[in-house]
């Protein structure tokens, strides 16, 4: 059974735990940092929980001990969600066919009138994924 405990504070977080976690609960996920006090908080509730998971902004402020020390005891704890920010407007297909008609040797001004994608936008996508576009300078 998979339980998913959301608080604003650790004690907040500790108070929820207490009563949705019993020992039919095998996987957990919680909002906030998993401190030790946090994971034996849920493992003395929970002893069949085999897997903890965290947002993924979080993950990687777990103490590398901890994350060992579980692994050994057979409790993986991993990374879960989605990265936080505003989703892309331009979708990895988009990218590519962008890419392509530059390293075709079609110019930036061309491409942004083929796709109907700003001009700037266009100069920042090849800039961003490292496509070559050829500018025309002063002679």
């Amino acid at each position: 059974m998979r339980v998913e405990v959301k608080a604003k504070n650790n004690a907040e977080l500790l108070k929820k735990l207490d009563s949705a976690l019993n020992g039919n609960v095998t996987e957990v996920y919680i909002n906030l940092r998993p401190t030790k006090e946090i994971l034996v908080w849920i493992l003395e509730r929970a002893p069949n929980v085999r897997t903890i998971s965290c947002p993924p902004s979080l993950y990687p402020k777990v103490s590398k001990r901890i994350i060992h020390a579980l692994s050994q005891m057979g409790i993986q704890l991993l990374p879960e969600g989605y990265p936080r920010g505003r989703p892309r407007k331009y979708g990895e297909e988009t990218v590519r066919w962008l890419r392509s008609l530059a390293k075709s040797g079609v110019p930036p001004k061309e491409i942004s009138r083929r796709t109907r994608i700003p001009l700037r936008t266009v100069y920042y996508i090849l800039q961003r994924t490292g496509a070559q576009h050829g500018r025309r300078g002063k002679a």
